[in-house]
Protein backbone atom coordinates (compact mmCIF):
# COMPACT_ATOMS: atom_id res chain seq x y z
CA UNK A 1 0.00 0.00 0.00
CA UNK A 2 1.40 3.39 -0.87
CA UNK A 3 1.53 6.09 1.74
CA UNK A 4 2.44 9.75 1.19
CA UNK A 5 2.81 12.24 3.99
CA UNK A 6 3.20 15.76 2.63
CA UNK A 7 4.56 18.83 4.28
CA UNK A 8 1.51 20.06 6.14
CA UNK A 9 2.23 23.34 7.89
CA UNK A 10 0.83 25.62 5.19
CA UNK A 11 -2.03 23.30 4.28
CA UNK A 12 -2.98 22.91 7.94
CA UNK A 13 -3.05 26.69 8.34
CA UNK A 14 -5.24 27.01 5.27
CA UNK A 15 -7.62 24.36 6.54
CA UNK A 16 -7.87 26.03 9.94
CA UNK A 17 -8.58 29.41 8.37
CA UNK A 18 -11.24 27.91 6.15
CA UNK A 19 -12.91 26.29 9.13
CA UNK A 20 -12.94 29.58 11.02
CA UNK A 21 -14.39 31.57 8.12
CA UNK A 22 -17.46 29.49 7.36
CA UNK A 23 -19.77 30.99 4.79
CA UNK A 24 -23.37 32.07 5.30
CA UNK A 25 -24.64 28.69 4.23
CA UNK A 26 -23.47 27.17 7.53
CA UNK A 27 -25.99 27.48 10.33
CA UNK A 28 -25.44 30.16 12.95
CA UNK A 29 -25.47 28.71 16.52
CA UNK A 30 -28.09 31.16 17.77
CA UNK A 31 -30.35 33.94 16.57
CA UNK A 32 -28.84 36.72 18.66
CA UNK A 33 -28.46 39.84 16.53
CA UNK A 34 -30.20 38.19 13.57
CA UNK A 35 -32.46 40.13 11.21
CA UNK A 36 -33.68 37.18 9.14
CA UNK A 37 -33.79 33.37 9.20
CA UNK A 38 -34.09 30.57 6.68
CA UNK A 39 -34.45 27.29 8.59
CA UNK A 40 -31.38 27.19 10.86
CA UNK A 41 -29.45 29.81 8.91
CA UNK A 42 -29.38 33.37 10.28
CA UNK A 43 -28.47 36.70 8.69
CA UNK A 44 -26.79 38.90 11.31
CA UNK A 45 -27.34 42.62 11.62
CA UNK A 46 -23.60 43.20 11.25
CA UNK A 47 -23.77 41.63 7.79
CA UNK A 48 -26.21 44.34 6.69
CA UNK A 49 -23.67 47.16 7.02
CA UNK A 50 -22.63 47.04 3.34
CA UNK A 51 -26.28 47.47 2.37
CA UNK A 52 -26.57 50.89 4.02
CA UNK A 53 -25.66 54.11 2.26
CA UNK A 54 -25.49 57.36 4.21
CA UNK A 55 -26.65 59.29 1.14
CA UNK A 56 -30.01 57.48 1.13
CA UNK A 57 -33.12 58.60 2.94
CA UNK A 58 -34.48 56.30 5.72
CA UNK A 59 -37.18 55.07 3.33
CA UNK A 60 -34.68 54.31 0.58
CA UNK A 61 -32.36 52.63 3.09
CA UNK A 62 -35.11 50.26 4.14
CA UNK A 63 -35.76 49.38 0.49
CA UNK A 64 -32.06 48.58 0.02
CA UNK A 65 -31.95 46.52 3.23
CA UNK A 66 -35.09 44.59 2.35
CA UNK A 67 -33.69 43.81 -1.09
CA UNK A 68 -30.47 42.62 0.53
CA UNK A 69 -32.38 40.35 2.90
CA UNK A 70 -34.51 38.94 0.09
CA UNK A 71 -31.46 38.19 -2.04
CA UNK A 72 -29.82 36.47 0.95
CA UNK A 73 -32.96 34.40 1.55
CA UNK A 74 -33.17 33.35 -2.10
CA UNK A 75 -29.53 32.24 -2.01
CA UNK A 76 -30.15 30.17 1.13
CA UNK A 77 -33.27 28.53 -0.31
CA UNK A 78 -31.64 27.80 -3.66
CA UNK A 79 -28.60 26.35 -1.92
CA UNK A 80 -30.78 24.04 0.15
CA UNK A 81 -32.67 22.93 -2.97
CA UNK A 82 -29.37 22.31 -4.75
CA UNK A 83 -28.14 20.11 -1.90
CA UNK A 84 -31.30 18.05 -2.13
CA UNK A 85 -31.53 17.75 -5.91
CA UNK A 86 -27.95 17.61 -7.14
CA UNK A 87 -26.32 14.22 -7.24
CA UNK A 88 -23.88 13.22 -4.53
CA UNK A 89 -21.12 12.89 -7.11
CA UNK A 90 -21.66 16.44 -8.38
CA UNK A 91 -21.75 17.86 -4.84
CA UNK A 92 -18.51 16.09 -3.99
CA UNK A 93 -16.93 17.50 -7.15
CA UNK A 94 -18.10 21.01 -6.20
CA UNK A 95 -16.71 20.60 -2.67
CA UNK A 96 -13.34 19.60 -4.07
CA UNK A 97 -13.35 22.66 -6.33
CA UNK A 98 -14.32 24.95 -3.45
CA UNK A 99 -11.64 23.49 -1.19
CA UNK A 100 -8.99 23.83 -3.89
CA UNK A 101 -10.08 27.39 -4.70
CA UNK A 102 -9.88 28.44 -1.05
CA UNK A 103 -6.48 26.80 -0.68
CA UNK A 104 -5.27 28.57 -3.84
CA UNK A 105 -6.46 31.93 -2.48
CA UNK A 106 -4.54 31.49 0.77
CA UNK A 107 -1.43 30.05 -0.86
CA UNK A 108 -1.25 32.76 -3.53
CA UNK A 109 -1.79 35.49 -0.93
CA UNK A 110 0.99 33.99 1.20
CA UNK A 111 3.35 33.81 -1.77
CA UNK A 112 2.54 37.41 -2.70
CA UNK A 113 3.25 38.55 0.85
CA UNK A 114 6.62 36.76 0.83
CA UNK A 115 7.51 38.33 -2.52
CA UNK A 116 6.52 41.82 -1.41
CA UNK A 117 8.52 41.45 1.78
CA UNK A 118 11.67 39.80 0.50
CA UNK A 119 12.14 40.32 -3.23
CA UNK A 120 14.32 43.11 -4.56
CA UNK A 121 12.20 45.25 -6.91
CA UNK A 122 14.97 47.57 -8.11
CA UNK A 123 15.83 47.22 -11.79
CA UNK A 124 19.11 48.80 -12.85
CA UNK A 125 19.65 50.72 -16.05
CA UNK A 126 22.15 48.08 -17.11
CA UNK A 127 19.53 45.34 -16.78
CA UNK A 128 17.09 47.36 -18.86
CA UNK A 129 19.65 48.06 -21.57
CA UNK A 130 20.87 44.46 -21.71
CA UNK A 131 17.36 43.09 -22.12
CA UNK A 132 16.48 45.78 -24.66
CA UNK A 133 19.51 45.10 -26.84
CA UNK A 134 18.86 41.36 -26.79
CA UNK A 135 15.13 41.66 -27.54
CA UNK A 136 14.51 45.01 -29.24
CA UNK A 137 13.40 43.35 -32.47
CA UNK A 138 10.51 41.87 -30.51
CA UNK A 139 9.18 45.31 -29.61
CA UNK A 140 7.09 46.43 -32.55
CA UNK A 141 5.09 49.64 -32.72
CA UNK A 142 1.44 49.36 -33.63
CA UNK A 143 1.21 53.06 -34.46
CA UNK A 144 3.41 56.10 -35.02
CA UNK A 145 5.06 57.87 -32.09
CA UNK A 146 5.96 61.52 -31.81
CA UNK A 147 7.90 63.84 -29.51
CA UNK A 148 6.47 67.35 -29.46
CA UNK A 149 5.44 70.36 -27.40
CA UNK A 150 2.25 72.30 -27.88
CA UNK A 151 0.19 75.17 -26.51
CA UNK A 152 -3.50 75.97 -26.97
CA UNK A 153 -4.40 79.66 -26.69
CA UNK A 154 -7.77 81.42 -26.48
CA UNK A 155 -8.79 83.03 -29.78
CA UNK A 156 -8.43 86.54 -28.27
CA UNK A 157 -5.03 85.89 -26.65
CA UNK A 158 -2.71 88.91 -26.75
CA UNK A 159 0.91 88.26 -27.69
CA UNK A 160 0.38 85.08 -29.68
CA UNK A 161 3.45 85.85 -31.82
CA UNK A 162 5.75 86.04 -28.79
CA UNK A 163 4.45 82.72 -27.50
CA UNK A 164 4.92 81.08 -30.91
CA UNK A 165 8.51 82.36 -31.16
CA UNK A 166 9.33 81.15 -27.65
CA UNK A 167 7.85 77.73 -28.37
CA UNK A 168 9.91 77.46 -31.57
CA UNK A 169 13.23 78.56 -30.04
CA UNK A 170 12.63 76.85 -26.69
CA UNK A 171 15.77 78.10 -24.97
CA UNK A 172 16.06 78.45 -21.20
CA UNK A 173 14.65 81.99 -21.22
CA UNK A 174 11.85 80.89 -23.54
CA UNK A 175 10.88 78.00 -21.26
CA UNK A 176 10.79 80.35 -18.27
CA UNK A 177 8.64 82.83 -20.18
CA UNK A 178 6.20 80.12 -21.22
CA UNK A 179 5.93 78.72 -17.71
CA UNK A 180 5.28 82.19 -16.29
CA UNK A 181 2.38 82.72 -18.71
CA UNK A 182 1.05 79.15 -18.60
CA UNK A 183 -1.97 80.06 -16.48
CA UNK A 184 -3.33 81.98 -19.45
CA UNK A 185 -3.07 78.99 -21.80
CA UNK A 186 -6.07 76.73 -22.39
CA UNK A 187 -3.82 73.65 -22.20
CA UNK A 188 -0.21 72.88 -23.00
CA UNK A 189 2.64 70.39 -22.82
CA UNK A 190 6.30 71.41 -22.87
CA UNK A 191 7.73 67.94 -22.33
CA UNK A 192 9.17 67.11 -25.73
CA UNK A 193 11.47 64.36 -24.42
CA UNK A 194 8.70 61.78 -24.00
CA UNK A 195 7.37 59.69 -26.88
CA UNK A 196 3.59 59.67 -27.18
CA UNK A 197 1.19 57.93 -29.51
CA UNK A 198 -0.01 59.97 -32.45
CA UNK A 199 -3.59 58.93 -31.65
CA UNK A 200 -3.25 60.64 -28.25
CA UNK A 201 -2.07 63.85 -29.94
CA UNK A 202 -5.01 63.74 -32.35
CA UNK A 203 -7.41 63.36 -29.40
CA UNK A 204 -5.78 66.25 -27.55
CA UNK A 205 -5.52 68.73 -30.43
CA UNK A 206 -8.92 68.85 -32.17
CA UNK A 207 -7.69 70.47 -35.41
CA UNK A 208 -5.56 67.38 -36.10
CA UNK A 209 -7.40 64.44 -37.65
CA UNK A 210 -6.62 60.96 -38.87
CA UNK A 211 -6.67 62.35 -42.40
CA UNK A 212 -4.33 65.35 -41.95
CA UNK A 213 -1.98 64.17 -39.17
CA UNK A 214 0.74 63.02 -41.58
CA UNK A 215 0.80 66.46 -43.21
CA UNK A 216 1.57 68.21 -39.91
CA UNK A 217 3.31 65.71 -37.64
CA UNK A 218 6.72 65.70 -39.29
CA UNK A 219 10.16 65.83 -37.72
CA UNK A 220 11.41 69.36 -36.82
CA UNK A 221 8.20 70.98 -38.00
CA UNK A 222 6.40 73.91 -36.36
CA UNK A 223 2.82 74.76 -37.27
CA UNK A 224 -0.09 76.92 -36.15
CA UNK A 225 -3.72 75.90 -36.58
CA UNK A 226 -6.94 77.41 -35.32
CA UNK A 227 -10.66 76.79 -35.05
CA UNK A 228 -13.58 78.52 -33.36
CA UNK A 229 -12.35 77.35 -29.94
CA UNK A 230 -8.77 78.55 -30.04
CA UNK A 231 -5.30 78.62 -31.57
CA UNK A 232 -2.92 75.65 -31.46
CA UNK A 233 0.85 76.04 -31.61
CA UNK A 234 2.80 72.82 -32.13
CA UNK A 235 6.54 72.15 -32.38
CA UNK A 236 7.41 68.60 -33.45
CA UNK A 237 10.83 67.32 -32.37
CA UNK A 238 10.83 63.81 -33.83
CA UNK A 239 8.61 61.12 -35.30
CA UNK A 240 8.88 57.31 -35.22
CA UNK A 241 6.94 55.29 -37.77
CA UNK A 242 5.28 52.05 -36.81
CA UNK A 243 7.80 50.12 -38.88
CA UNK A 244 10.68 51.39 -36.72
CA UNK A 245 12.04 50.00 -33.45
CA UNK A 246 10.77 51.92 -30.41
CA UNK A 247 13.42 53.52 -28.18
CA UNK A 248 14.32 52.09 -24.78
CA UNK A 249 12.66 54.96 -22.91
CA UNK A 250 9.33 54.12 -24.52
CA UNK A 251 9.40 50.38 -23.78
CA UNK A 252 11.14 50.71 -20.39
CA UNK A 253 7.94 50.16 -18.32
CA UNK A 254 7.21 46.98 -20.29
CA UNK A 255 10.76 45.67 -19.91
CA UNK A 256 10.75 46.42 -16.19
CA UNK A 257 7.50 44.49 -15.78
CA UNK A 258 8.96 41.53 -17.70
CA UNK A 259 12.15 41.49 -15.64
CA UNK A 260 10.30 41.76 -12.33
CA UNK A 261 7.92 38.98 -13.31
CA UNK A 262 10.85 36.70 -14.18
CA UNK A 263 12.52 37.60 -10.90
CA UNK A 264 9.28 36.90 -9.03
CA UNK A 265 8.88 33.45 -10.61
CA UNK A 266 12.48 32.58 -9.76
CA UNK A 267 12.07 33.89 -6.22
CA UNK A 268 8.95 31.76 -5.67
CA UNK A 269 10.64 28.71 -7.20
CA UNK A 270 13.52 29.02 -4.73
CA UNK A 271 11.12 29.52 -1.82
CA UNK A 272 9.23 26.38 -2.75
CA UNK A 273 12.47 24.40 -3.07
CA UNK A 274 13.64 25.64 0.35
CA UNK A 275 10.24 24.75 1.80
CA UNK A 276 10.50 21.17 0.55
CA UNK A 277 14.13 20.86 1.64
CA UNK A 278 13.30 22.09 5.14
CA UNK A 279 10.32 19.77 5.41
CA UNK A 280 12.44 16.81 4.27
CA UNK A 281 15.22 17.60 6.78
CA UNK A 282 12.68 17.90 9.60
CA UNK A 283 11.02 14.59 8.61
CA UNK A 284 7.78 16.44 8.01
CA UNK A 285 7.67 15.51 4.33
CA UNK A 286 8.34 11.91 3.30
CA UNK A 287 7.62 9.98 0.11
CA UNK A 288 7.16 6.21 0.24
CA UNK A 289 6.81 5.45 -3.46
CA UNK A 290 9.58 5.05 -6.01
Amino acid sequence: MKKIRKYGTLVAAVAAAIAQTACNYIATPDAEGAVARVDEHYLLRSELDPAYNGALSPEDSMVVVNNYINEWAKDQLLFEKAQINLSEEKQEAFERLVTQYRADLYINAYKEALVNKGMDTAVSRQELETYYEANKNNFMLNEDLVRLRYISLPVDFTGQGDIADALKRFGEDDVQQLQERALKFKFYSLNDSAWVRVSEVVRKIPVLTVDNKDDYLKKSQFFELSDSLGVYLVAVEDVLKRTETPPLDYVEPTIKKILLNKRKLEYIRKLEEELLDEATRDKVFEVYIK
